[in-house]
């Protein structure tokens, strides 16, 4: 008996174990990713489009706080990997990281968010509480340890903050909603009849955005159609993947400076990137919301009527058929 105690201990702790190592895997991954457009503000990396942030929260939404070690892991090596060094202000900027979206998993849970992303109050929280809010503290850290390096003039730290803040906050709004999506198993629409619709909407999706990012006309906005099209259809599964493939193209132009973003300096590329990017999140995340929760009002509505005819049944037989013709024309169909 003893024995299979301690095996099933053990493998608890191998799970465990293998968790972070799969988050600090992630978080890497993700970070080598982000740095590929990564652009100088004031002598300080920064990148329009952080997704560590997002998978580091989604993460922790998900699986548990116990997750944490494997953010740190994963922000020690890209940082390292960055500066070829690691000094005492890198692990103060590891903890800010790591802090960040461990104080916004726990203000997201304190207020009972529902990691099924499906009632507008959990896309509102996830906006305020996980991007704006919780995304602050990596933001001061790191703006604050490059100020005390002296490799950031105090002139420029506010800039370099909210440079810093928009791209951890942005990587939660559009990489977030698609960590739950995956972790989550979320129930996805059925496809069954829809998979021509679906590769129709990839195929516009990249079609649009690259028209809207890259060609000579200012034409940014045709992407919101396209985003309400995969959220009125397909909800969170569809909107989700939609919002992070035009943000990625984005982020591309505009660091390319190409397109709408041409003739501009980086300083307001960032500013038109994070604008962009925010406005495509939002109307991907909370259009898709609106849409769930309407869906789960219906079905609460149907569910009641059924047991209402249930009711009605068993107290006067018969008279359910005709206050509900559809429910005997089914019941009718069903024999």
């Amino acid at each position: 008996m003893r024995t299979v105690i301690l095996s099933e201990e053990d493998r608890r702790r191998a799970v465990a174990l293998l968790r972070i190592l799969a988050v600090a895997a992630a978080y890497y991954v993700s970070g080598g990713l982000g740095l590929l457009r990564q652009v100088t503000v004031h002598g300080a990396v920064v990148t329009p489009l952080w997704p560590p942030t997002g998978i580091a929260l989604g993460c922790l939404l998900v699986m548990g706080l116990r997750v944490w070690p494997g953010i740190a892991i994963g922000s020690l090596v890209v940082i390292a990997t960055l500066s070829g060094y690691v000094s005492p202000s890198t692990a103060a900027v590891v903890a800010g990281n790591t802090l960040a979206p461990v104080c916004a998993c726990l203000m997201l849970r304190r207020v009972g968010f529902r990691t099924e992303l499906d009632r507008l109050r959990d896309g509102v929280l996830l906006v305020f509480l996980g991007a704006l809010a919780g995304m602050a503290v990596s933001a001061t850290v790191g703006s604050a340890m490059l100020a005390v390096d002296g490799k950031l003039p105090a002139s420029g730290f506010w800039t370099v903050w909210v440079a810093w803040w928009a791209g951890d906050a942005m990587g939660v709004l559009v990489v977030t909603p698609l960590v739950l999506v995956v972790l989550r198993k979320a129930r996805l629409p059925r496809m069954s009849d829809r998979w021509i619709e679906a590769g129709a909407l990839l195929v516009v999706t990249v079609a649009g955005a690259l028209v809207a990012t890259r060609g000579p006309l200012s034409m940014l906005y045709l992407v919101f159609p396209i985003l309400i099209w995969a959220a009125l259809r397909f909800q969170l599964a569809g909107s989700a993947p939609c919002a992070l493939l035009v943000s990625v193209l984005a982020v591309v132009a505009g660091t390319d400076q190409v397109g709408p973003f041409d003739g501009h300096s980086m300083l307001e590329v960032m500013i038109n990137l994070t604008v962009l990017n925010g406005a495509v999140a939002l109307t991907s995340l909370l259009l898709a919301a609106i849409v769930a929760e309407q869906q789960n009002i219906r079905r609460r509505i149907e569910r009641a009527c059924e047991e209402l005819a249930d009711v009605v049944d068993h107290l006067a037989p018969g008279r359910s058929a005709a206050a509900w013709p559809s429910r005997a024309r089914d019941e009718r169909e069903s024999r």
